[in-house]
């Protein structure tokens, strides 16, 4: 059963039904007891009654013809002989044993009461069923009124069910009527306390939608308007190849618009690897090594550490390995290394580091990157991660979003991200510290 509605009705009416049977039957056994002592003392006090009469008195008494009577009389001398017997075709045992006994016969069971006179021994018995027929009748003469009552009780839950969930199909009806671009928090006043979670959750969520949406607006924005310079230097730069008329002017105009085709085409990878980095979902983690990941990188930059005689080289080379995505984390350390490579100046020195940060149970594993350049000034470090910023008089011109997109896959994986010095207070060292692994590996690859 699917509804909400369904599986509380069916609960609460099958838990009514099962009450109110465990209660008849509880009411039964009772009328039952009642009924058992009830006859019982009416069967001893009828013998007694007749134990005081005269032998002579029963004698002379005619047995009862009425169908009705329940009880039936016996009596026997003290020699055992069978003097009076009130109803003949009663199957009754031709002894009795004194006080309270159950008899069984081809008739049912019989409860019978047997007292001793001075001459004679008297039984009183009456048939069992009886006692449960007017047990029965006692039962139901209770159970009639809530019988009566059950459709009422039933209505009841109905209704007290319908009431319960209206907050449900009231805020049902609220997300249904908006609008899509509508990520306003959902009210959770008057509302139960069991949906309270579920709109908070909901809230937190359009939460993170209306950022991620922000996210994207901005960035649409902020591309729109940095693609339309480098756009506009092609063009201009296709003009002017086409205006040109000497061989030495016309290959002038085409490796200014080659170098322009080349930062545009940079731009948009960036671009596009910034869009694939925002936080949209939790990233794929699985074991990756740093020291491999680090060689890789270093091996494809370095045609262009080469050609700027920049030394490109791993310092430090620990066996860690940590949990993410690789090809993110590939990225990650691409970005930090061009960045290095590109504004530490010709001849500069990079190191890229994979080393434990801290001891023991602390030990993090942190990746960092460190070039003799000219640096960031510690007043414009935070702001070198927005996007699209750029420092003034930055040689060569960038995009501005290579820290950017560093910051972005550091956060998705609970990575810090921080920037000081050099070890001889110049340059820039950047360094990535990962969160300890609940598995920490720290053999070699």
């Amino acid at each position: 059963m699917s509804s909400l509605r369904g599986r509380l009705l069916a609960s609460l009416l099958a838990g009514v039904l099962l009450v109110g049977l465990g209660g008849g039957w509880i009411v039964y056994r009772n009328a039952l007891a009642e009924a058992d002592a009830f006859f019982d003392y009416h069967l001893r006090q009828t013998a007694l009654i007749l134990r005081d009469q005269p032998v002579e008195y029963l004698l002379s008494q005619q047995p009862p013809t009425d169908a009705a009577y329940d009880f039936v009389v016996q009596v026997w001398t003290l020699d055992g002989v069978r003097v009076y017997l009130s109803r003949p075709h009663a199957v009754l045992p031709e002894i009795t044993t004194l006080g309270f006994a159950t008899v069984t016969t081809r008739e049912g069971q019989w409860r019978a009461y047997g007292v001793q006179a001075v001459t004679r021994v008297i039984q009183v018995a009456q048939p069992m069923s009886v006692r449960e027929q007017r047990a029965v009748q006692l039962a139901l003469r209770t159970l009639a009124p809530f019988a009566l009552l059950l459709p009422a009780l039933a209505l009841l839950i109905w209704l007290a069910v319908g009431h319960a969930l209206k907050p449900l199909a009231r805020l049902t009806d609220l997300v249904k009527a908006r609008h899509e671009d509508a990520l306003e928090p959902l009210p959770d006043a008057q509302l139960p306390d069991e949906v309270r979670p579920l709109v908070g959750a909901l809230n937190e969520l359009l939460g993170r939608l209306g950022a991620s949406l922000g996210r994207e607006r901005a960035f649409m924005a902020d591309a729109a308007h940095e693609l339309r310079t480098p756009l506009t230097a092609l063009l201009l730069q296709m003009d002017t190849l086409a205006r040109a008329s000497g061989e030495s002017e016309r290959a002038a105009a085409m490796e200014r618009l080659a170098q322009g085709v080349r930062r545009a085409i940079r731009l948009v990878e960036q671009m596009l690897s910034l869009a694939r980095e925002e936080p949209r979902t939790a990233p794929r983690h699985v074991p990756v090594a740093l020291v491999p990941l680090a060689r890789e990188v270093i091996g494809e930059l370095e045609p262009l550490a080469h050609a700027r005689l920049i030394d490109l080289g791993l310092s430090a080379a620990e066996p860690l390995t940590v949990a993410g995505d690789p090809e993110a984390l590939r990225t990650l350390l691409r970005n930090l290394v061009d960045n290095a490579v590109r504004y530490g100046g010709d001849g500069a020195r990079v190191d890229v580091s994979v080393q434990a940060a801290g001891s023991g149970a602390d030990a993090r594993a942190e990746l960092s990157v460190t070039d003799s350049g000219p640096g960031i000034p510690p007043e414009e470090r935070a702001r070198v991660f927005d996007r699209f910023y750029r420092r003034a008089g930055t040689a060569p011109p960038g995009s501005g979003l290579g820290l950017a997109i560093v910051k972005a896959i550091a956060d998705a994986h609970g990575a810090t991200l921080a920037l000081a010095a050099g070890p001889d207070g110049r340059g820039l060292r950047v360094s990535v510290t990962f969160p300890p692994r609940p598995d920490r590996a720290g053999s070699a690859h």
